[in-house]
């Protein structure tokens, strides 16, 4: 028998009470952590742009003419004091008129035309559009 064995028995056998000798056994645990570590960072940044947009679009636009016609005639009953004649409004202008009896005359008429104009017109109008750029923190690496 080696030294060492001798020396194991010697310990065992040496409890006081006679009662075997308890040997405490060491378990080992393992705890687990985590941290967080910045590994990078990024850089977000927006940019408005402005685009011009092209359209076409139509004007409409009316004109009156007023044509002033003189007509200078007695009449014995008042036409309509406005009246339409196709695209024409007539106005028709009375006035008394004092002879040794009274009669109307017809003095003047006036003759209103409308008259409709078109043109093409091109319009520049500025909209404006946002553009996104993401960027890692680190220089010289984008995403």
């Amino acid at each position: 028998m080696s030294a060492g064995e001798q020396h194991f028995k010697d310990i065992f056998n040496s409890s006081p009470s006679g009662e075997p000798l308890k040997i405490p056994i060491i378990e080992e645990k393992l705890v687990v952590s985590s941290k967080r570590i910045a590994t990078g960072s990024l850089l977000i940044s927006k940019k408005v742009l402005e685009e011009e947009a092209l359209f076409n679009g139509t004007i409409s636009s009316e004109e009156l003419i007023v044509e002033r016609k003189e007509i200078n005639q007695y009449v014995e009953i008042a036409p309509e004091a406005v009246r339409q004649e196709g695209e024409v409004t007539i106005v028709s202008v009375m006035k008394e008129v004092l002879v040794v009896e009274k009669r109307l005359m017809l003095v003047e008429e006036l003759h209103i035309t409308k008259r409709v104009h078109q043109e093409q017109k091109s319009y520049a109008e500025k909209l404006l559009k946002e553009e996104v750029t993401i960027s890692k923190g680190d220089p010289g690496t984008n995403i």
